[in-house]
């Protein structure tokens, strides 16, 4: 049997169901990993408190990798173990680009999510999936115009997200930012958005950061993912499980395939580590 310490996993696409929904088999089998002492480990795109309400009240999750990497969490001691940040100005230049396509955007700032209030109050044109809308109307908090309420702020910026309502804009949005801002990492959560991070703010990373905080070292992590954002702790981590739902990209890197998000695929491997 493998030796793992700890277990991250992605949430939408992964532990969640297509519903967002926590399934009891796979909460049982989370459970019984951590009665073992495996750190149990959520790694999401989302910022701490915009997490579902049944992953935060699970009771043996300490530390949670929020935001694509860009902050490790402790909840016990309420602090940030690693951060890593969009400059301010950085951020402005990537939304002044945005502005010049068709596409809706926020950005996560003091671990919640700011939002022009036009641009909130399209969100159901732009992002396909009900329920990326509905995240949007409750974890967004509207502004009249989002970079001059960050300019007035101060503060730089946790990660950048946008939706596009015609896909086939994204790769030129992307090469766009990248041209300008190479030390931005561009990933995708949903065929329809971008995320961009700073480029040390990636999963893999992040697990590698708090494994070292813990004593061990990322060989001894096992994650699950699906999305673009996913790939580097899928890649670098000792055992690297791909969701059956995962982007070929994902499962090109894994060096385990698993069933779907909709058929308990993270209990189906936890199960047998148990």
């Amino acid at each position: 049997m493998e030796r793992i310490r700890l277990i991250a996993l992605d949430l939408d696409g992964t532990l969640l169901d297509s519903s967002k929904r926590l399934s009891e088999r796979n909460r049982a089998a989370l459970a019984s990993a951590a009665a073992r002492g495996i750190e149990i480990v959520p790694t999401t795109g989302r910022f701490f408190g915009g997490m579902p309400q049944a992953v935060r009240d699970l009771p043996f999750v300490r530390y949670a990798v929020t935001i694509n990497g860009a902050q490790v969490y402790d909840r016990v001691e309420d602090v940030a173990i690693a951060r890593v940040e969009i400059p301010l100005e950085t951020a402005l230049g990537v939304m002044g680009i945005l502005d010049g396509f068709d596409c809706i955007y926020d950005c996560y700032q003091d671990n919640w999510g700011w939002m022009t209030e036009a641009m909130r109050n399209r969100a159901a044109e732009y992002a396909a999936d009900p329920h990326y809308v509905e995240m949007i109307r409750t974890l967004r908090r509207p502004v009249p115009e989002l970079k001059a309420h960050l300019a007035a702020k101060g503060v730089d910026v946790q990660k950048i997200m946008l939706f596009a309502r015609d896909r086939d804009i994204i790769p030129s949005i992307r090469d766009a930012i990248s041209d300008h801002f190479p030390d931005l990492v561009l990933t995708r959560s949903t065929q329809d958005n971008l995320e961009i991070n700073h480029a040390r703010a990636h999963k893999g990373e992040a697990l590698r950061l708090l494994a070292a905080h813990l004593g061990f070292g990322i060989g001894d992590v096992m994650s699950f993912g699906d999305g673009l954002n996913d790939l580097t702790m899928v890649r670098d981590a000792g055992i690297g499980v791909a969701m059956a739902n995962a982007a070929p990209e994902v499962l090109a890197v894994a060096k385990r395939v698993t069933l779907s998000n909709d058929e308990d695929g993270v209990a189906a491997v936890i199960e047998g580590l148990c």
